[in-house]
């Protein structure tokens, strides 16, 4: 399926995010997420949140126009070419202890850094903003080689995506930085991931 941007630009998927074709076997998940991507782990975090009235935090729609549909058969339809409506912009939002939270879900498979190019400028343009108006905004990050999951501020993301405009070679947040610079959200049974747990350290750093 093609889908578009509103300026009518193919979306394109990062390479960080494909599966490689020549992979024949695949992956065992491991006992701690049970082969959930992040999306689902937040998923089920958040229904566990709601659930508990901790907070009311959702994943966004994305507004998509469907341009082509193909019918195989009658009983079935696939969507073969689309546009966003608008420019995509975070993941997540909501509100946790009348705080405004907004944030993006990434995921990648380098072991050592994660790279800049799973950005788009639009979507730390939106957290800007949301941060000037006081809203908390962050990035959860997943090492997805390493099971390592990862709360890192704005503040810190920002800082990374304006210094590769002046370095051309830092074009990636090393492991180390993200460890030092973040919080680390280890896996439980429920919820899944506990990022709560971090906001109320952000929270009490404010």
């Amino acid at each position: 399926m093609t889908i578009r941007y509103p300026n009518g630009k193919p979306y394109h998927i990062n390479n960080d995010k494909k599966t490689s074709g020549n992979q024949l076997k695949k992956k065992k998940p491991s006992y701690s997420n049970r082969g959930m991507t992040l999306e689902e782990d937040l998923n089920a975090t958040n229904a566990y949140y709601l659930e508990k009235n901790q907070a009311v935090i959702h994943k966004k729609p994305i507004p998509i126009q469907v341009v082509n549909v193909n019918y195989p058969r009658r009983s079935a339809a696939k969507i073969t070419e689309a546009y966003f409506r608008k420019a995509s912009t975070t993941d997540y939002n909501g509100i946790y202890k009348g705080r405004y939270i907004d944030f993006e879900a990434k995921e990648t498979r380098n072991k050592t850094s994660f790279p800049l190019k799973n950005f788009h400028e639009h979507q730390l343009d939106h957290m800007q903003k949301c941060h000037d108006h006081g809203g908390i905004c962050f990035v959860i990050i997943r090492f997805s080689a390493l099971n390592r999951v990862f709360l890192v501020d704005f503040t810190s993301i920002h800082k990374w995506w304006q210094q590769q405009f002046k370095d051309d070679k830092k074009k990636s947040i090393p492991l180390k930085n993200i460890e030092n610079e973040g919080f680390e959200i280890n896996y439980k049974f429920s919820p899944r991931l506990p990022y709560l747990d971090v906001l109320d350290k952000l929270i009490a750093q404010e």
